[in-house]
């Protein structure tokens, strides 16, 4: 690929929807004059390689700003609102339902629900059945739970043995829901918790309850060394910077809610740019057919489990 090419790929140069970025035509066939204009442009946010959408609390800023913190260039962000006001009933329609209608009108390639602790408390049936549901007002886009994507993640990871970390304002009965879960999908969960002192969602949530090294020591304190996989749950628990340093003192794989279902969204997408410094999932390898998408074997292992 030269580099005319790179550019309009890279920038939406050419593209019929967006013009041509002020970038004069050239004659030669080096493409000389356009290397020497190319050389000022910055990327732009478009999203040439994938498009995200996210549907996420009316008040949460964590979901969207974690995937754009580790999205490969030309992945976009593309967010949609629905109102809280109880977790029970934050899943019913029509809430999700009207915010995936809306997301529906750009052209996605997933659209993912950050809402973990919905999985936990429908089940595996429950989940699929509001996938299901969800599905139905979304054009064709795959609809995508953190939870489905951590029990992907965690099979291709060869994770068998797990320990669930949740965020301080989840209870004592969701740790046991979320434990049953994942139970319920073939895993052995080692141990189950939520940071204390609990702690209420902040409203506006800006991601903030828990800094950094406060999750850094409880995750190292509390896993216990036969886990072979950890789960840091909460879509809006600020937790993807400790992934690195806990992949390195406890010697196996460290998924978060938004940091598993971006890898998830990315892979059915297609794309298998490596995320540098958010963990060794997305360093594998990924198992691609003929035509450049997920294989047999990778849609396999991505699909509802038996």
């Amino acid at each position: 690929m030269n580099a005319a090419e790179l550019g309009r790929r890279s920038f939406g140069l050419g593209d019929p929807e967006r013009g041509h970025g002020g970038v004069p035509s050239t004659d030669s066939s080096d493409g000389t004059e356009v290397n020497r204009n190319m050389s000022t442009l910055k990327p732009d946010g478009f999203g040439w390689h994938a498009r995200i959408g996210v549907l996420t609390h009316d008040d949460d800023t964590v979901p969207e700003t974690e995937f754009w913190t580790m999205a490969p260039e030309g992945v976009s962000v593309h967010a949609a609102r629905v109102p809280f006001t109880d977790l029970r009933t934050y899943a019913d329609p029509p809430g999700p339902d009207n915010a995936t209608q809306q997301l529906a009108r750009l052209p996605l390639q997933a659209i993912v629900f950050a809402f973990t602790t919905g999985s936990y408390l429908l089940g595996v049936t429950g989940e699929q059945a509001l996938v299901n549901r969800l599905e139905e007002h979304s054009n064709g886009i795959p609809v995508l739970m953190p939870a489905a994507a951590a029990a992907a993640a965690f099979r291709l990871l060869a994770a068998g043995r797990i320990a669930l970390v949740h965020a301080p304002f989840f209870t004592d009965e969701v740790d046991q829901k979320g434990a049953e879960y994942f139970q319920d999908l073939g895993f052995q969960v080692a141990h189950a918790s939520h940071l204390t002192p609990a702690q209420n969602v902040p409203h506006p949530n800006l991601g903030s309850v828990v800094t950094p090294p406060e999750l850094y020591e409880w995750v190292r304190r509390h896993v216990p060394s036969n886990a072979e996989g950890v789960f840091i749950a909460g879509n809006g628990f600020r937790s993807i910077g400790v992934i690195a340093a806990l992949e390195d003192d406890l010697g196996c794989p460290v998924l978060t809610a938004n940091q598993v279902v971006l890898w998830y969204a990315l892979r059915l997408a297609g794309v298998a740019a490596k995320v540098n410094d958010y963990g060794q999932l997305f360093t594998k390898v990924i198992p691609r057919s003929e035509d450049g998408r997920p294989s047999h074997k990778l849609s396999k292992l991505l699909s509802r489990p038996r």
